[in-house]
């Protein structure tokens, strides 16, 4: 048995959890649906107002990683700054924390075709999703309690 089937038999996410979208399988759910901690790639930002607010589990899966808001928000901004994914068109300045959502996003679809015009939406789509991967592993790993996120960091490969 290859070590990454290895892996994901002795570490198995819920997978009613999980979706295969393009660009990345196995992706989780946002952590608003209760997704695992790899699903902080998709938060809003903090100090912002939230639509679902009443549900949002950010800073308590922030708070149990042992990562600030700060800390988190730097991450954020710096991986779009890296990406060049600033985008006025987006809810909250930039595609770093732009949603999972497969099935569109006014806002943030808009953005992708000023950012890639050249591409379709799917294109788009699963490149957004496979960078949203890279940034969920940089969250991971800036975590200060790593116990709780190796195996996720591990699974994300």
């Amino acid at each position: 048995m290859d070590a990454e089937k290895q892996l994901k038999k002795k570490f198995s996410p819920d997978i009613s959890l999980l979706r295969n979208i393009p660009g990345w399988k196995d992706a989780p759910v946002p952590i608003c649906m209760f997704g695992d901690y790899r699903a902080l790639s998709w938060c809003c930002k903090p100090g912002s107002s939230l639509t679902f607010g009443f549900k949002c589990l950010r800073d308590e899966k922030l708070k149990e990683i042992g990562l600030s808001s700060e800390e988190f928000l730097r991450i954020k901004e710096e991986f779009s700054d890296k990406h060049g994914w600033d985008s006025d068109l987006t809810c909250f300045g930039n595609f770093s924390y732009c949603c999972m959502r497969n099935g569109g996003c006014s806002r943030r679809d808009a953005g992708f075709k000023e950012k890639y015009p050249d591409q379709t939406i799917e294109e788009s789509k699963e490149k957004y999703y496979t960078i949203k991967k890279e940034l969920a592993n940089i969250i991971l790993k800036a975590a200060k309690n790593q116990s709780l996120v190796k195996d996720y960091i591990e699974f994300n490969k």
